[in-house]
């Protein structure tokens, strides 16, 4: 993730940055139907060659006929962000104006992406991240005495080398549903000459294994010499090749709830 110099989240950083439109010149039937058909979208940003020129929603189509234009329907006095906008105040935005999405646009007016409430919860979420995969660089660099580079990209969930035993059925089941509503964070992987080890994110991705996905984006510490790193040699002790080597373990069996009870049993 890109921060500004102030630390500061920016609305580029979280946007969607692949739009659905429709046309100025689309009907009123062709969009009604694409919203009928969308289980996503409740409305669209008009755009003329990535112009914003209005947005239509649901609401706007109700009372007008089938061949209608869009551009004659739609609201023209748009509530927009900027790239460059802190994602708090895009968040005060949203909050106070009640809509759900905002198109964000560039110095010229062209949609480059769109940011909603969700991309605003998760940029909550992962607010710690960014140091935790700045204070993980910094160990390893003190401990192999090597200079290391972070990338941020998208991962084969097949690829990764696990280094966890195992994961709680509880806190999976917590992860499926972030999963399922946007709000995961990013892994945390480093590639070490190309074998990538998990080293954040187990339940993550075991969630993400359950639910068929298979590529999660992540924070990645590059490795460009092969050093022995001492979570490989764990992975390796335990004979973990795949996420098919992490145990799922019952709720009933988490450390915490064992503890809750031996603590119970003392004070009966």
């Amino acid at each position: 993730m890109d921060v500004a110099a102030d630390g500061k989240p920016r609305v580029k950083d979280y946007m969607t940055r692949e739009v659905a439109t429709v046309s100025p010149d689309a009907t009123v039937g062709e969009v009604a139907r694409r919203i009928a058909e969308s289980e996503n979208h409740s409305g669209y940003p008009v755009c003329e060659r990535r112009r914003v020129e209005g947005f239509v929603s649901a609401r706007d189509l109700l009372l007008a006929d089938d061949e209608t234009p869009i551009f004659r329907v739609m609201s023209r006095e748009l509530i927009v962000a900027h790239p460059e906008m802190k994602v708090t105040d895009a968040a005060r935005v949203i909050l106070r104006s009640g809509i759900r999405k905002l198109p964000v646009v560039d110095d010229a007016g062209n949609l480059v992406g769109i940011i909603a409430n969700a991309d605003v919860i998760r940029s909550q979420i992962e607010r710690a991240t960014p140091e935790k995969v700045g204070k993980l660089v910094r160990t390893l660099e003190n401990i192999h005495g090597v200079a290391l580079r972070q990338d941020r990209r998208t991962i084969s969930l097949a690829e990764l080398t696990p280094t966890q035993t195992r994961v709680y059925a509880d806190e999976l089941e917590g992860r499926m549903y972030e999963l399922e509503h946007g709000l995961a964070e990013p892994l945390v992987v480093i590639d070490n000459m190309g074998t990538l080890l998990l080293a954040d994110g187990h339940h993550r991705v075991l969630a993400a294994n359950r639910l068929d996905v298979d590529e999660m984006e992540a924070y990645v510490i590059v490795i460009d010499e092969r050093i022995d790193l001492g979570m490989a040699k764990t992975a390796a002790k335990e004979g973990l090749e795949s996420l098919e080597d992490v145990e799922v373990v019952d709720y009933a069996k988490h450390p915490l709830v064992e503890t809750t009870k031996r603590l119970q049993s003392e004070f009966e």
